[in-house]
């Protein structure tokens, strides 16, 4: 673990430090303060990234440090918007998942500023990161919503079950498009749609469980929701390994290796 004694390193607590207090507003109840504090949070996460792109020169989404540090950020977005047009107002959950993003960008990976490679000084570099960062976030949110109808008395489990299908629902586009524009990006690059690199293999895999999600609940509907929450969960822990087992194991080299 390392501490960040830079102005980077500070945004990146306060917001932490912001978040941390939205979400004891919203367990003691008190709605509308954390509300504001979440806002506040996420106006330092903008600071942060528009620091850390003066800092770098281009917007951050280079490396594992910068990733956490946008996911920072766009969890505020998420949840705003799930909340406005869905009607899924999941804030303490939301506060959770910020807390849990922002945490490796505060304390494990490095900050140092590193030069964009040139297979990443494309037109598709922000929209296919960007892309599949939203998407990670709302299957964060829908594997939370999935895991609740475990936990839920009976009666309660639907309107879990709900959220995590409307979440999904929203995710899944966004890792269809997060896949296609990176197909089209590695013909231009690499001169091959694809090349069974790991992690074009686990992004796949996450796809086809989440497909998979889709095809079980078309069939059964909400009839069985602690089935179709093992499938958001499942998709989501494919995330997981596509995000960090890949990335940082030494198990797996590829051509993404350069997102560390």
């Amino acid at each position: 673990m390392e501490v960040k004694y830079s102005i980077q390193g500070l945004l990146i607590y306060l917001t932490i430090a912001g978040y941390v207090l939205a979400l004891a507003m919203r367990i003691f109840g008190k709605r509308k303060i954390a509300q504001a504090v979440f806002g506040f949070g996420f106006v330092v996460a903008v600071a942060s990234l528009v620091y850390r792109r003066i800092n770098v020169g281009h917007f951050p989404l280079q490396n594992m440090f910068e990733l956490f540090l946008v996911m920072g950020a766009g969890v505020y977005l998420i949840s705003l918007i799930c909340r406005k047009l869905m009607r899924i107002d999941q804030v303490a959950a939301d506060l959770l998942i910020g807390i849990i993003v922002l945490f490796p960008a505060g304390f494990i990976f490095d900050a140092a500023p590193k030069q964009l490679p040139p297979a990443l000084q494309s037109v598709f570099f922000i929209p296919h990161v960007a892309a599949y960062l939203l998407a990670y976030i709302l299957m964060f949110k829908a594997a939370i919503a999935a895991a609740g109808v475990f936990i839920v008395k009976e009666r309660n489990r639907i309107c879990f079950e709900r959220d995590t299908y409307q979440l999904i629902s929203a995710g899944f586009p966004l890792l269809t498009l997060g896949l296609i524009l990176g197909s089209i990006w590695a013909q231009m690059a690499w001169a091959d749609f694809w090349g069974f690199d790991p992690k074009e293999q686990w992004s796949l895999a996450t796809w086809l469980i989440f497909a998979g999600y889709f095809h079980f609940r078309s069939m059964f509907k909400d009839k069985y929701p602690q089935a179709n929450s093992i499938w958001a969960i499942s998709g989501f822990s494919a995330i997981v390994i596509t995000l960090l087992w890949v990335n940082l194991s030494r198990i797996f080299s590829g051509l993404h290796n350069y997102a560390v």
